[in-house]
């Protein structure tokens, strides 16, 4: 503790002569946003977004004295910051409601959320060893907005995880969680929990997006659903975006980051929740927008919803509108507090904000290590470059004194005290909100996704233009055969590129697939969903697509190559051709949940469809084959069985006139190229097989969702990475 002012005057420039309560202020009339006392000198201010038009009249909050007594824990020793006296100003006079904000959403019940001793270990190698949280203390209370500030990897996210119940299952939570002074956890449809990533469908408009939203969450009539999208709409200024597609269409451009982020955390207020927690809601957004989304993110607390986010660093502006931060650096707990007292903290350590600085990008460069190494390269050109020094500080050591000056602080013991008060008397339980049927699910999804098949290019229009070519192409190639006995050679050739190729080009529906896995993979974890709805909906929806891609492509081919004139031959062509599709269908979603990459994806069916073509029988017969290649491989192409079917379906039951007298079977002739049995119903086995390997595949992805394998593959591909760059 004795080297802490000779590192701190190593960090102060000479423009932070406001380092301490007694130190010059600056000009009452400067842009000076986070340290300006209330009173009248704030009619005069120059600068202030609650001037914006957007803001309009602030909404009125009734609040006993008590309550307020009770949720200001610093009124005695810090100011009131001029962008958050008006937001949370009580007031007894009629006030018009905050425009944008129905009288529904205006409401929300909030719901007080405490954690105390709070730790989070992540399991390495079977082992919980590392702690990425340690003993965090901390409280959110309803109508503010409370941020987990901190550098990468200081455990913002996971700490946000532990207070919405959404901890991975390699993590162990240790600590308490109250909710309304209950220990418990948050039940579905209580809380919106929005990642860091927007999972969005692009083929859906704003409106569309949240209103499926709604008949998936919500249950009750739809015209309830409808108002609450539409309040969801209002609630983040979606009103000019609802009618227009997320991703765009053609030369439409989709919309930007901001308003992506907007529709993300509108998918949860569907819902109504007493809280909210966001997980960098900021991500790749300009200062603007930020700026923008955050009020929008502060009339909502104002309505009473709870709302906790983490971030990494925001401008001036922005930090004006929290109201307590949550300070961590290495899972350590360096502050939590009103936003202004973590200033004065700063400033009682001996690390005070120059007046020019933003507040948060002065708090990550006091504690993130990362500046160790810029420090070393100031260093090694301060001689050539003139004086580096106002960067030259131990990040370890600000970070040691700023936890043990926190620990010992009033600011400190005001938050026991108040989480104390909190808990000492039990609010009402949260009650779980329900959910749509199980039926109603399948449903919407299905339909949902007949709306998304038909509108992406990528899985449906290219497919059946690529389909339609090819068969052009194979079908004017073997055109005009004949029904002679050479013909027969040539006809098992004709056949077999239709089947091999027809599968290979299924690969270029892979894009849509990984796509609807990602949004099943994001509504599953927020209890939208389940593995077997998904599976069902995508089976139901995909069905009119694949069917309609076997007839078009079956009817060119089969009348181009000139194949036996029969309706009911015709249809088990069409049928066989379908259900070699469904097969393989299910063995792209197998592929696409394992590697989520497109490129990963494309290689590996590339690579099996290429292997089923080799064992299917065509380049050698299958009693031929070698063991290796006949067991298992032969038997798990649906190349096989599909080839199979068509020829027994062309062939058994003709005859080929050889000389004047004699004839064979069409079966002796087509085993010459092809093994095929004699019996007429062994075609209708070959086509019960194919629809067991679709439904098996399906099986096996239902199997995979719910022991949710593909954690596993990122925990190896993880490791994999690590010793990769260590070695």
């Amino acid at each position: 503790m004795e080297d802490t002012p000779s590192q701190s005057d190593h960090y102060r420039s000479s423009s932070s002569s406001a380092s301490s309560p007694t130190a010059a202020r600056p000009p009452r009339d400067s842009n000076f946003y986070y340290l300006r006392k209330p009173g009248p000198a704030m009619l005069r201010r120059p600068i202030s977004f609650e001037d914006s038009p957007e803001w309009g009249d602030d909404p009125e909050i009734d609040v006993n004295a008590d309550e307020l007594a009770a949720e200001s824990i610093h009124v005695g020793t810090t100011t009131v910051s001029p962008s958050l006296s008006k937001v949370n100003s009580v007031s007894v006079s009629g006030a018009s409601p905050t425009p944008g904000l129905s009288e529904a959403s205006r409401r929300i019940a909030g719901a007080s959320i405490v954690w105390r001793d709070l730790s989070v270990n992540i399991r390495e190698k079977r082992r919980y060893s590392e702690r990425v949280v340690k003993n965090s203390t901390g409280y959110a209370l309803p109508g503010t907005l409370t941020v987990i500030m901190g550098p990468a990897r200081s455990g913002k996210s996971m700490l946000l995880r532990a207070l919405a119940g959404r901890l991975p299952h390699s993590a162990r939570l240790y600590g308490e969680v109250f909710i309304n002074g209950t220990k418990s956890q948050m039940p579905y449809g209580s809380y919106g929990y929005v990642d860091r990533e927007d999972v969005l469908v692009d083929c859906l408009t704003v409106r569309e997006m949240l209103y499926y939203a709604a008949l998936l969450q919500l249950p009750g009539f739809f015209a309830e659903k409808k108002s609450a999208v539409e309040e969801a709409i209002q609630a983040m200024s979606l009103g000019d975006y609802a009618d227009k597609l997320i991703g765009g269409h053609c030369y439409m451009t989709g919309l930007p980051y901001g308003e992506r982020r907007r529709v993300s955390i509108a998918r949860e207020l569907v819902m109504r929740p007493h809280a909210l927690f966001i997980d960098e809601p900021l991500y790749l957004l300009d200062s603007v927008s930020a700026l923008l989304l955050m009020v929008t993110l502060k009339k909502i607390a104002s309505t009473g919803c709870t709302i906790v986010f983490t971030m990494y660093q925001s401008s001036t502006e922005v930090f004006g509108l929290f109201d307590r931060i949550c300070l961590l650096s290495n899972g350590n707990t360096l502050f939590f507090g009103e936003t202004l007292a973590c200033l004065q903290h700063f400033s009682n350590s001996g690390f005070p904000c120059p007046i020019m600085q933003s507040p948060s990008d002065h708090f990550l460069r006091a504690i993130n290590t990362d500046f160790d190494r810029i420090i070393a390269m100031c260093k090694t050109l301060q001689d050539d470059h003139g004086d580096f020094s106002s960067v030259n500080m131990d990040t370890a050591v600000a970070i040691r004194t700023l936890e043990a000056t926190y620990k010992s602080s009033a600011d400190s013991a005001a938050v026991e005290s108040m989480i104390g008060r909190l808990i000492e008397k039990e609010g009402p339980r949260l009650k779980s909100k329900g959910r749509a049927g199980f039926s109603t699910r399948i449903a919407v999804l299905t339909w949902r996704s007949i709306l998304v098949m038909s509108r992406k290019w990528n899985y449906f229009w290219m497919r059946l233009m690529l389909y339609l070519v090819l068969t052009l192409s194979i079908g004017t190639i073997f055109t005009n055969l004949g029904h002679s006995l050479s013909s027969v050679t040539v006809r098992v050739s004709a056949i077999f590129s239709f089947v091999s190729f027809m599968m290979l080009l299924s690969v270029s529906g892979l894009p849509a697939h990984i796509d609807e896995l990602k949004v099943h993979m994001h509504e599953e974890a927020n209890q939208h969903t389940g593995a077997l709805v998904y599976l069902l909906a995508n089976l139901f929806s995909s069905i009119p697509f694949l069917f309609l891609i076997s007839i078009s492509s079956t009817l060119i081919f089969y009348f181009l190559v000139g194949l036996k004139d029969e309706f009911s031959l015709l249809m088990y062509f069409v049928l066989n051709i379908f259900m070699c599709l469904l097969a393989n269908e299910s063995l792209m979603m197998v592929v696409a949940y394992v590697w989520l990459d497109t490129f990963k994806c494309t290689m590996t069916l590339i690579f099996l469809n290429v292997i089923m073509m080799l064992v299917a029988g065509y380049f050698r017969i299958h009693d031929a084959l070698p063991q290796l290649w006949k067991y298992p491989l032969s038997y798990l192409a649906f190349h096989t069985y599909c080839i199979q079917g068509l020829l027994e379906n062309e062939y058994v039951g003709t005859s080929f006139a050889v000389g004047e007298i004699r004839s064979i079977p069409g079966v002796m002739a087509v085993r010459g190229s092809y093994d095929i049995s004699a019996s007429e119903n062994y075609k209708w086995f070959h086509l019960l097989i194919l629809l067991v390997m679709a439904i098996g595949y399906r099986i096996i992805l239902l199997l995979l969702l719910c022991f949710n394998v593909r954690r596993c593959i990122l925990k190896c591909d993880l490791c994999w990475f690590n010793k990769s760059s260590t070695a």
